[in-house]
């Protein structure tokens, strides 16, 4: 995969954090070699998260991100600080900017505890060294960070080749426990892919989890044979060879299932995604919560992107749609889509989520805990959508250890 074609989900997340005009946006500038980031000298430049995909050597493909000051005055300010805090929630790394010729503040004390607190590497870089005395830069640090500690110069340059070295020591390994399919293949497999063409999808391409799991496959050594809905039957009957797997797009579950042989396990590309973030189990445990919804009740539909909705969208009308048929109740949904997530979930019944193909597996594991945390049942699309139409069992064939939990619910 091309480095400036990777998935954002797929990036290190690298969250900038700090006052206003403790130097944030110059520090991105310095580190990239660029001048990505606006630069002034009037606090509160920066009034949202900025999201800038990159190359940065010798990490390779990075998300920086730089947020609003810490600082932040009134109402208004009080948002965009409540912003910055919830860009914690998908950061691998994390760098406070200290304006040096200041020094570490309340702020900033406080944010190195919540990295603590989230277990997120970090580094403090403490910035405008060319306008502090060498005498000051000598001293110790009374704060118990110096081994996280940095001073740098955005203006001269000084020390910032140091500062990547140690951000390439601090990343920590993005190992997930799984593959997207590729564990559960061997070499020379073949993998029949169901793709109905996606409205949703940007003209001439198929959609992200569709792309990731044909090149997890390939990676593999095994084979991807690609097919429509309708074209799934004769297919099957043509290979001569029996495949390993059937991946389908959740929206037709019910079509390629019956079209499947019972010999040939089959799943989702939804619920491949919810075991490659680690949320598959919480989602199978979250799927009953259908059957007790009543009339009057919310639930909330999130996803990960944001798209053009379409006529037939699969979260704002089938989904809705299929659990008002399966439950016969009059039921209030609501929808977030991209970034957007409510911290407070206690007016919501359940969550339903997308497979979240283009989050990281931070922030999707945040979503599931806050859930979790006040006690709201959330399951995935492909989940809930097999469960409905009765072969959830079936399209968690794949996965043995899911069996026990299966019993439970």
């Amino acid at each position: 995969m091309e480095l400036n074609n990777t998935p954002s989900a797929d990036r290190l997340h690298i969250g900038l954090f700090g006052k206003r005009n403790a130097g944030k946006s110059s520090v991105i500038n310095a580190i990239t070699a660029q001048n990505l980031a606006i630069v002034s000298e009037v606090k509160g430049t920066t009034t949202d998260p900025v999201y800038k995909a990159m190359e940065l050597l010798p990490l390779g493909p990075v998300m920086l991100i730089d947020t609003p000051g810490l600082d932040d005055e009134g109402e208004l300010g009080r948002l965009r600080v409540q912003k910055s805090y919830q860009v914690l929630n998908k950061t691998d790394l994390a760098i406070l900017v200290v304006d040096g010729t200041i020094g570490m503040m309340r702020e900033d004390t406080d944010l190195i505890e919540r990295f603590k607190e989230k277990s997120i590497p970090y580094i403090v870089i403490l910035n405008k060294m060319d306008l502090v005395s060498r005498e000051k830069l000598l001293l110790k640090d009374k704060h118990n960070e110096a081994d996280k500690m940095i001073w740098v110069s955005t203006s001269t340059g000084e020390n910032i080749n140091e500062l990547k070295e140690m951000i390439g020591k601090l990343v920590p390994q993005q190992e997930s426990k799984f593959r997207i399919v590729a564990d559960l293949l061997e070499p020379s497999d073949f993998v029949v892919l169901v793709v109905p063409i996606d409205k949703a999808a940007p003209k001439g391409r198929l959609i992200l989890p569709q792309q990731q799991t044909i090149r997890d496959i390939l990676e593999a050594d095994a084979t991807a044979i690609v097919v429509k809905e309708y074209e799934l039957r004769e297919t099957l009957e043509n290979l001569g060879k029996k495949p390993k797997l059937v991946i389908t797009d959740s929206q037709v579950f019910a079509k390629v299932s019956a079209d499947t042989p019972k010999n040939i396990m089959l799943t989702s590309f939804s619920i491949l995604f919810a075991r490659y973030k680690g949320n598959l189990e919480e989602a199978v445990r979250g799927v009953m919560a259908v059957e007790t919804l009543q009339d009057g009740d919310s639930v909330l539909i999130s996803e990960g992107c944001t798209h053009h909705r379409q006529c037939d969208d699969i979260g704002t009308v089938k989904i809705p749609r299929w659990i008002s048929q399966h439950t016969g109740k009059q039921i209030q949904f609501e929808f977030t889509s991209g970034r957007e997530f409510p911290v407070d979930l206690s007016k919501y019944k359940a969550v339903i989520h997308c497979g979240g193909c283009m989050l990281n597996e931070r922030e999707m594991k945040y979503r599931v805990q806050c859930a979790k945390d006040q006690q709201i049942p959330i399951t995935n699309y492909g989940i809930l959508i097999a469960y409905m139409q009765g072969i959830l069992k079936r399209s968690v064939e794949p996965f043995p250890y899911i069996a026990d939990l299966l019993e439970e619910v």
